[in-house]
């Protein structure tokens, strides 16, 4: 079966939707309050939901421009994962080399230029390295981090292969 474009752009999309919608729920429902890694991991996550959204209802048919969108949407979902992945490493450090908390985000964010509260959000802090949620004895970071490696392949698929080109009908052939 030859998975469309469009579909996997739509897939993308809505798996997009599904991650947002349990990271609202944690922080809402649950009262989980998202530390500065969760929000920056939060905006690749959106991005690649926007890009694959507009993706699936431009459908775009020459081959350029699927894969400017596929490369769009794999850069911000590897985002994602390279900021899950340094959160998952901040909380596999030992209690005495975990950096000390600092202002919450809302401060840097008023107080800061954009470039100091980026090096700041991804230096990370003490708050990133508590572990506030476990499923089967693995933290929220690990399991987003995984969540956003099978989004990267499969958006890095979506780069990668390989299109039909729909042929061309001739006025010629027409008569």
């Amino acid at each position: 079966m030859q998975w469309s474009y469009r579909f996997v752009s739509g897939f993308l999309f809505l798996a997009s939707v599904i991650g947002m919608a349990f990271a609202l729920y944690l922080e809402h429902g649950q009262g989980l309050h998202p530390c500065p890694l969760c929000v920056f991991q939060r905006i690749g996550l959106i991005g690649l939901g926007l890009i694959s959204l507009i993706a699936f209802l431009h459908n775009p048919a020459s081959n350029g421009m699927k894969r400017v969108y596929a490369f769009l949407g794999t850069l911000s979902i590897l985002w994602s994962a390279g900021v899950a992945a340094r959160h998952v490493w901040l909380q596999s450090l030992p209690p005495d080399e975990v950096p000390s908390c600092g202002p919450g985000l809302d401060y840097w964010l008023e107080t800061l230029p954009l470039k100091s509260v980026f090096q700041q959000v991804l230096t990370g802090s003490g708050e990133c390295a508590r572990v506030d949620w476990t499923f089967l004895g693995q933290s929220l970071p690990v399991w987003s981090l995984a969540f956003f490696c099978v989004l990267a392949l499969i958006s890095l698929w979506q780069l990668l292969r390989k299109y039909q080109t729909a042929p061309v009908k001739r006025l010629r052939d027409k008569y």
